[in-house]
């Protein structure tokens, strides 16, 4: 891992030498030396990695490089930050040599950084670290063209795949759920860490049955440590919305009060409320008064590892041991995971055979280890594989952390940071798939190659990551992960690896993770004790995120964080950010939730890539004019209806979602590089045909205004043809018709609320590329017709509250690559097209 941390020191020392063109001749040979340096340590590294485990010297030494490494950029960014004060190059460069105090600081912190480079080259000669190939045998990751193609191959989602030997679980598991039982009951699932629990009980939860039997439905994970208020909290916000009005109401409850609150709330209600990951009996005692019987057929699902907690949740409840797999289950799971099954010659099919035995039928280890060789294809490659395993274990079996640890150690420089990340978050944490991969990017872990965008070579690593098994895909839209998360076990191995090489800080006092050396720090909750036992003023974090709402004091304390790349906070609703913020040259990513206002001071970031505003409450959320003034802008996700001048201005926008109103005044037509366009509020006296001048466009969702509900706000649509690489279009509102033409590119549609008149399959069925087709409230009438020869290219369809809808007319070679159709709420269509019965996932409700 300390390879990654070199390895992003090496290129910012590079990138600075090129950028600073009037740098002092001294001052260029220093830092070139620098960067010759930490390239002849990173070669040893990688036998450093090896030998570490078993030599507490040799940690040492590899946390030493790190510190080395992290020194080196805080250096760059401290001239940066002095040149970057200036109006150009030139007089920043002379601004800095006037100020010899300044440039004396720089160069004594470089000369001390030369001492302790040649101090650990001593101590490698010593502790007998040697030199080897920083590129042999790493995975084919560190390809981002390769990977960014693996986005349309990977399949995110196949129940077949996941459930493989829990077929007859499900339905055992489904009974019980849904049997003619009055009283409340408690189905417990229990078995050891990766045998699918969660993944189990998720699918229970979604399934279209339970869907349609429990009205109320919430989930909630407790984890090893959990607050009882915050489950309670969890669970409230989940049936009732989060509104300013109900977190408000919240936060000024005590625990009995909320424990009240909810009972109120789900009593006369059938429920299902899983309780995912309890480890302990007091965590499922603290909820359950909670939880009334209403003896209306209620339910709770609790997932647990201790079979003491499953076996006394409920004295008349069904308890169900979760098996391991069977060899014959296994093999087949380790198939369906494989890249290329049918590739596989029978050397290899014998040796992969020995490895998946060996994993004693756990699903994590088998999928992991399917990832794995998935990519790194070929006979000696896995054996090797099969040698590292094995080489120091003695008994038949191996445990699963040898696993996860080779997984982990086979990814490249890039894709190891990529993973690590996801130990900054609480455990458990459903992640915004947008939200890891615009962190990434801030932090320089995405170097795109030639043409390629940052967006999706971060998207491609994060595909290549779920199809090495290390992160688990929680929800898709239209061909897109949109959410993820990391198994525990995987959590604990990432937090495990980053605070071997100080890659970041966690503060929770409840776990006493926390150090001050290094250069990110998470804080997940008691953030004020945190923040006061930081050296502030000997700080040099690259990034703060916040899960504490409590964490608002830090906003006093802004200007400290002079080499800040990311500030991620989520606190409390109405605090002010401070004009203190726009002296943070450095920021790239700014994502805050609670803020009630942005000073105009934010204009001076002119590195930031990626500003994220939201709140419950949109009417008292601002962003001043002075926001059009970030040329670098590529990720601005602000949906409130305060107008803001400038956009245009904004050449570098890849993503704006925004609402209509500040949309009324814009003039595109220089936002050359938008491929992603979200707005809401849409109202017919806002003219949208402008939209046509965005010829990069990708994806584009428009939302009625609530006022709106009964007019027709996208009339007419011909703009959207002018759109020529459009592939994905969302239109939530009134449509009196559709347009003749659509662009030939749309791949994927959504018409929600459209209430159409006239039968919308004519022109949508002549779409050449579609694949994806939502029809939600979309059309009013009683029959629809697919004629011959039509949706050559759809995959999957869904029609749902069609509430008029009797007759479906299908011609025969109509639809010829369907597999997946859900039919939801049409209560008067009593007959399909017999051949839709045959589709592969069907679904009637």
């Amino acid at each position: 891992m300390a390879d990654a941390v070199v390895s992003f020191a090496v290129q910012k020392l590079g990138d600075f030498l090129t950028q600073q063109v009037s740098l002092r001749t001294n001052l260029r040979d220093e830092i070139g030396w620098l960067k010759t340096e930490l390239l002849i340590i990173q070669s040893f590294l990688k036998d450093a990695e090896q030998k570490k485990s078993g030599d507490h010297r040799i940690q040492q030494w590899v946390l030493e490089i790190n510190s080395i490494a992290n020194g080196a950029v805080a250096i760059l960014e401290t001239y940066s930050l002095e040149a970057g004060k200036g109006a150009s190059r030139l007089k920043a460069c002379a601004c800095i040599c006037r100020n010899e105090k300044k440039f004396y600081n720089v160069a004594k912190e470089i000369q001390s950084l030369k001492q302790r480079i040649m101090d650990i080259s001593r101590k490698r000669e010593t502790y007998g670290i040697t030199n080897i190939n920083i590129n042999a045998g790493e995975g084919s990751s560190n390809q981002p063209s390769m990977v960014t193609t693996l986005r349309r191959t990977t399949s995110y989602i196949d129940d077949d795949d996941i459930f493989v030997g829990f077929q007859d679980v499900v339905q055992t598991l489904l009974a019980q759920l849904l049997k003619a039982e009055p009283r409340r009951s408690v189905v417990s699932i229990h078995g050891m860490g990766g045998l699918g629990k969660t993944t189990l009980a998720r699918n229970l939860y979604n399934s279209p049955n339970i869907v349609s039997s429990f009205p109320t439905r919430a989930w909630i994970c407790v984890s090893q440590e959990y607050n009882p208020m915050d489950l309670l909290k969890a669970i409230i916000k989940s049936i009732q919305g989060c509104t300013k009005e109900t977190l408000d109401l919240l936060e000024k409850m005590a625990e009995t009060d909320l424990e009240n609150h909810l009972r109120d709330l789900l009593k006369g209600r059938k429920y299902l409320v899983v309780v995912d990951d309890v480890w302990k009996r007091e965590a499922w005692k603290s909820l359950k008064r909670a939880f009334p019987d209403s003896k209306n057929g209620s339910r709770v699902i609790i997932t647990t590892r201790q079979g003491d907690v499953a076996e006394r949740a409920d004295d008349r409840g069904f308890v169900h041991k979760l098996r391991f797999l069977s060899q014959e289950e296994s093999w087949d799971l380790f198939c369906r995971k494989l890249v290329d099954v049918q590739a596989m010659v029978p050397a290899m099919e014998s040796l992969a055979k020995d490895m998946v035995e060996k994993c004693r039928g756990l699903p994590l280890a088998i999928v992991v280890l399917s990832g794995l060789l998935s990519h790194r294809w070929g006979l000696d490659k896995w054996q090797n594989v099969k040698d590292c395993l094995w080489k120091d274990i003695e008994e038949d079996s191996i445990e699963i952390s040898y696993i996860l640890s080779l997984s982990f150690n086979d990814l490249s420089a890039a894709l190891k940071k990529c993973f690590l990340y996801f130990g900054v978050f609480p455990e458990d944490r459903v992640i915004d798939a947008d939200d890891i991969m615009r962190l990434w990017m801030a932090e320089g872990f995405i170097i795109p190659r030639g043409e390629e965008r940052m967006e999706d070579v971060a998207e491609g690593f994060l595909n290549e990551l779920i199809r090495r098994s290390l992160v688990q895909v929680v929800e898709t839209n239209w061909e897109k992960v949109t959410k993820c998360k990391v198994h525990d076990l995987l959590h604990d191995l990432a937090i495990q690896k980053a605070l071997e090489v100080s890659f970041f800080d966690i503060y929770d006092p409840r776990k006493n993770l926390k150090s001050t050396s290094c250069i990110r720090h998470a804080i997940h909750s008691e953030g004020e004790r945190c923040l006061s036992s930081l050296d502030l003023s000997n700080l040099k974090l690259r990034s703060i995120m916040s899960f504490d709402q409590d964490f608002c004091n830090v906003l006093q304390h802004i200007h400290v964080f002079q080499h800040i790349y990311v500030l991620y906070l989520h606190i409390d609703y109405g605090e002010v950010i401070p004009d203190a913020i726009g002296s943070l040259y450095h920021l790239k990513l700014l994502s805050l939730r609670g803020v009630r206002n942005i000073p105009s001071s934010i204009g001076n970031l002119k590195n930031l890539q990626t500003l994220v505003v939201i709140n419950s409450n949109r009417r008292f959320c601002q962003l001043p004019p002075e926001t059009a003034d970030l040329i670098n802008l590529r990720h601005l996700v602000a949906p409130y209806s305060i107008p803001l001048a400038g956009i245009s201005k904004l050449t570098s926008l890849q993503v704006l979602r925004l609402d209509c109103d500040q949309w009324k005044d814009v003039d595109p037509i220089d936002l050359v590089n938008l491929r992603e366009l979200e707005m809401g509020n849409i109202e017919k006296s806002y003219s949208l045909n402008n939209i046509s001048s965005l010829k990069n466009l990708n994806t584009l969702r428009l939302s009625f205004s609530f006022g709106q509900q009964y007019t027709y706000p996208f009339s007419p649509l011909e703009f959207v043809s002018g759109c020529e690489k459009l592939q994905k279009l969302w239109l939530d509102g009134g449509i009196e018709k559709l347009p003749n033409l659509f662009s030939n590119s749309i791949t994927m549609m959504v018409l929600r609320d459209s209430r159409l008149t006239e039968d919308p399959m004519p022109i949508l069925g002549m779409l050449p590329n579609l694949r994806n087709l939502d029809l939600v409230s979309a059309y009013v009438g009683k029959e629809i017709m697919c004629s011959d020869n039509s949706f050559s290219q759809l995959e999957f369809l869904q029609l749902e509250y069609l509430r008029k809808l009797e007759r479906w007319d299908l011609g025969t070679s109509a639809m010829p690559l369907i597999k997946d159709l859900s039919i939801y709420n049409c209560p008067k269509l009593k007959e399909i097209p017999e051949r839709m019965k045959d589709v592969k996932h069907f679904k009637h409700i």
